[in-house]
């Protein structure tokens, strides 16, 4: 049976490995590693901002969630490649809207390379709406948000 948990120190080395695997497919697309793969998951870890979806003692998927001032930034969601296709995005999804609404938010924030064009589908299908784009040197967004009942 699969649950979703806050990760411990324990997972980091875990999360960062199913980071990088699952961002692998962009590599020759962006020609450059994605910002998630850059990013320090233990310190995200030590800051309670990473949770994992685990069957067992595998981490088969996990979000990074960051709560600001008025509404909840999803930074990062990925799903082992291994475990693709049986609905554990969605379930992390839900899991993103329902913490958002524990913590009283009325609303979920993300953005996503403008070059990952399915991830935008994606999160279209889920209600999130495309708010605007921004870059940072050669990185450009498209920033999303999606308003919770």
């Amino acid at each position: 049976m699969s649950k979703i948990r806050l990760a411990e120190p324990d997972d980091s080395k875990a999360v960062a490995a199913l980071v990088d695997a699952a961002y692998q497919v962009y590599l020759p697309r962006l020609g450059r590693k994605p910002l998630p793969m850059l990013d320090d998951y233990a310190a995200r870890i030590a800051a309670g901002e990473v949770h994992v979806l685990t069957e067992g003692t595998e981490i088969l998927g996990l979000v990074v969630l960051v709560p600001e001032a008025d509404e909840l930034l999803l930074d990062n969601i990925a799903v082992a490649p291994s475990a693709q296709g049986f609905g554990h995005g969605r379930r992390l999804l839900a899991f993103v809207e329902q913490h958002a609404r524990d913590l009283g938010f009325r609303s979920i924030r993300l953005f996503t390379n403008v070059l990952m064009t399915e991830n935008q589908a994606i999160y279209a299908r889920y209600g999130f709406v495309e708010t605007d784009r921004s870059s940072e040197g050669n990185i450009h967004r498209v920033n999303m948000r999606k308003r919770l009942d």
